[in-house]
């Protein structure tokens, strides 16, 4: 069996490029634009590191970012009423 030699950066352009041109897509066809809504519960560095890498790429193709950042003592409640304003925005 040959090894095959994939080229990550390749695909991974390909894979943004097909994106961008959906996200044009759906702001030429429906006057909309696809967002991203994060929410952080707490100051974990590694979650926040995460969450702004994948801000920066999804606003890169095109779509608008949103990050809210809790409090570490959030209740369940509070977040989940949160989830459900956020989702009511969809509509």
């Amino acid at each position: 069996m040959t090894a095959i030699q994939i080229d990550g950066k390749a695909i991974a352009n390909g894979l943004r490029a097909n994106v961008v041109a959906r996200v044009c897509r759906l702001q030429a066809i429906y006057k909309i634009t696809p967002g991203l809504a994060v929410i952080l519960v707490g100051e974990d560095p590694a979650s926040t590191a995460y969450v702004t890498m994948k801000a920066k790429q999804a606003r890169a193709v095109g779509v608008k970012t949103e990050q809210f950042v809790l409090p570490a003592g959030t209740s369940q409640a509070e977040l989940l009423d949160l989830i459900d304003r956020l989702n009511s925005l969809m509509l």
